[in-house]
């Protein structure tokens, strides 16, 4: 907590000090949206997007523009990344994991246990599956909401956001009218903007989807097979991946991302009317991205930068500096910075780096290189500029100049001029792979044809939640 209080003093001039000044332990609300892409705000690049919420927060704090979940050996790619949040836990090491240490599963050591051993009152609601069940136990109320996908306000997934403020306003009135003086830490997790995207009629008339702009990495097919093209969100959009569908498919994603920033927006609202505004850290994230076209791809089971891994992280409140920092950091990384916050004691075998260093401007990073990977058939590492995605299982490389390139449109792996820091990078992956425990091979004795075609037809579920998503933008329901 010290520490915490030393960040606030670097940062603001004697005369504001006092006005600024947190609790000596202040609130902690996290906000974490599920599929939020690195770029699904204005604030954080996208312009057709309306998030004025979002933009307030990114406007008073400081945007992490390198933030990513460190990998997945599922195609739920949020399954292991709430894990490594909650856990502190590289994605290998977390419960469950072929290297997880004998305490990797002991409640104690989960993030809501640690914020309430330090005297925090603890609060959550939002998605379970996917979700870390056995960490959302350790709130002292947890409140799950799945969102059925019913033409019910009260259990549908149009309107989870306003059902998610609506009880969180709720939590904070009554923490008013019963006078509690612990701190408190609310962890909010709406299940949008994953699909199904059903927002509330009035956001899905914000976007006419013949306005929206394709990204400039749009492409009808992948051009290769990347270990895992036909997955479930693969098989949501048709191939060839086409302009009209496309662009739908964004408009509705925009939809649900205006809808859940309207209602933080009035959970924003009451932290000021309930005098904790200023008492209150807010963060703001997402479990993983999600690709809407990019490199013919509309999953997260992939590792481009518009793509699986690279997700949105701002931090603002007391004592956190506004602006941007290009540091790489992971989401497992929040979990030594709260606790840093509440002043707690970071458990053994957290391996997430706190980012308080970063923000009180005693650092500019908290590591030099950073690396993601994806089942046994994807791998990537880059730094401040390079990156190198290698795809074991049919022997192909990409390598991309992401400070000129930053949409990875143009693979220089087979130029000699890059053959060196290829070779770096790849080292560099090797050693950071052992480091954590992924024992995947990189090469493999016999790769597989890189060529693919796309299946035809498609399943049945997914067809049916394309159709519910796409009649959700017009103000229509389909029944399940």
């Amino acid at each position: 907590m010290r520490l915490f209080l030393a960040l606030l003093c670097a940062q603001l001039p004697l005369a504001e000090l006092h006005a600024a000044e947190p609790p000596a332990r202040p609130n902690i609300l996290h906000i974490h949206a599920d599929d939020h892409r690195s770029d699904g705000a204005r604030a954080l690049g996208n312009p057709v997007v309306v998030t004025p919420n979002i933009d307030a927060l990114a406007e008073r704090g400081m945007v992490f523009t390198h933030c990513y979940t460190m990998g997945s050996m599922v195609g739920a790619v949020c399954t292991p990344s709430r894990t490594m949040m909650l856990t502190g836990r590289s994605w290998q090491r977390i419960p469950g994991a072929k290297g997880a240490t004998p305490n990797a599963a002991e409640p104690a050591t989960f993030l809501p246990r640690v914020i309430a051993a330090a005297g925090y009152q603890t609060w959550h609601m939002g998605k379970q599956g996917n979700g870390f069940p056995a960490g959302l136990k350790e709130f002292q109320t947890s409140i799950i909401d799945d969102a059925k996908t019913l033409n019910d306000p009260l259990t549908d997934r149009a309107h989870c956001s306003q059902r998610l403020a609506d009880q969180t306003i709720g939590f904070l009135k009554s923490r008013a009218a019963n006078k509690e003086n612990k701190p408190f830490y609310i962890y909010i997790a709406p299940p949008v903007p994953h699909d199904p995207r059903s927002a509330e009629p009035q956001f899905h008339k914000l976007y006419d989807p013949s306005k929206i702009p394709l990204s400039p990495a749009f492409l009808p097919q992948h051009p290769f097979d990347n270990g895992e093209m036909s997955v479930r969100d693969e098989m949501l959009a048709p191939w060839p991946r086409t302009e009209a569908d496309t662009k739908q498919q964004n408009a509705d994603y925009y939809s649900c991302v205006t809808g859940l920033d309207h209602h933080i927006g009035r959970i924003l609202a009451e932290l000021k009317a309930s005098g904790q505004w200023d008492n209150t850290i807010i963060i703001f994230s997402g479990d993983n991205g999600l690709s809407l076209g990019e490199h013919g791809l509309f999953g997260k089971q992939n590792l481009y930068e518009f793509g699986g891994m690279h997700v949105p992280l701002i931090i603002a409140g007391p004592g956190i500096p506004k602006g941007k920092s290009e540091a790489l950091v992971y989401l497992m990384d929040l979990f030594p910075t709260f606790a840093e916050f509440a002043g707690g004691k970071t458990p053994e075998g957290v391996e997430g780096k706190s980012l308080v260093p970063i923000l009180s401007g005693q650092v500019t990073k908290v590591r030099d290189v950073l690396y993601t990977g994806y089942r046994n058939c994807q791998r990537a590492i880059r730094d401040d500029r390079w990156k190198l995605i290698h795809y074991p299982l049919v022997d192909r490389t990409q390598f991309f100049d992401l400070q000129n390139d930053p949409h990875e449109l143009k693979n220089l792996a087979d130029q000699p001029a890059h053959a060196a820091k290829i070779a770096e990078l790849t080292a560099l992956l090797t050693k950071e792979m052992a480091a954590r425990g992924d024992n995947y091979p990189l090469t493999v004795a016999n790769p597989q044809p890189a060529e693919w075609t796309p299946p035809t037809g498609g399943k049945k579920s997914e067809r049916q939640a394309k159709a519910k998503s796409n009649a959700a933008a017009k103000g229509k329901t389909i029944e399940r």
